[in-house]
């Protein structure tokens, strides 16, 4: 049966003010770091490997895998970082606080943003100063496909694909996969592996630094389920 092992990266310093972060690379705190270093030991606890690894190409996601390998041993896996693992682009929401925005727009329309399956943000344009395109990490990015500000099922849209076309054929060779990404694009992947309606995907929050286990049969159905505290 294959593990399939899925982390929020730990709590960054946007987290920690409570500030919408999206593709903007904000690093891990203090805090994070260690909810990192605790998520490799909790791993290498239950003694459990991992052939490949998945990542964004943020830097609060890169350094929390980079924690966990050290630390599990495993740092000669292959890693793979991808865009499409990011966290959902926030649009203009990204850099304010996250209790001011609701003070100003309401309770319930924040949370339609931040948890809502088809609710997109207030979008940038390209000459904003946090457009993606202008970073060198996305320079051979279509302009199409560099965001402006995604829903979730934006989100969806990239994460999925990317997940059918490049780790399920290595989960069907029976490799386990450790991928750490973002609340956003782990929602995503937790809605398409749970088969989580649109309505109730508004309940589904993913802790950071906290890693969740999949058993997952031939099939790719969950056969049991579990966190590593």
């Amino acid at each position: 049966m294959k593990k399939l092992i899925i982390i929020r990266h730990g709590e960054s310093l946007w987290n920690k003010k409570n500030i919408f972060t999206g593709w903007i690379d904000i690093d891990l705190s203090k805090k994070g770091l260690e909810e990192a270093i605790n998520a490799g030991k909790s791993i290498k606890k239950k003694n459990i490997s991992f052939d490949y690894a998945y990542t964004s190409v943020l830097k609060r996601s890169i350094n929390t895998l980079w924690k966990i390998l050290k630390i599990t041993n495993l740092q000669w896996i292959n890693v793979f970082k991808t865009w499409k693992l990011n966290e959902r682009h926030y649009g203009s929401l990204q850099g304010l606080n996250k209790e001011e925005t609701a003070k100003k727009y309401g309770e319930k329309q924040v949370l339609e943003w931040r948890r809502g399956f088809k609710t997109s943000p207030p979008k940038i344009d390209i000459n904003h100063n946090t457009y993606p395109g202008n970073e060198i990490k996305y320079k051979n990015l279509k302009k199409k496909d560099i965001p402006l500000g995604e829903s979730l099922l934006d989100t969806y849209n990239r994460v999925i694909p990317f997940w059918k076309k490049k780790i399920v054929p290595k989960i069907k060779k029976n490799n386990n996969i450790i991928i750490v990404a973002h609340g956003n694009s782990l929602r995503a992947l937790i809605k398409h592996i749970e088969k989580i309606s649109d309505e109730n995907i508004i309940n589904i929050n993913v802790p950071t630094g906290i890693p969740i286990v999949y058993k997952l049969n031939n099939n790719l159905n969950i056969e049991k389920k579990y966190f590593l505290y």
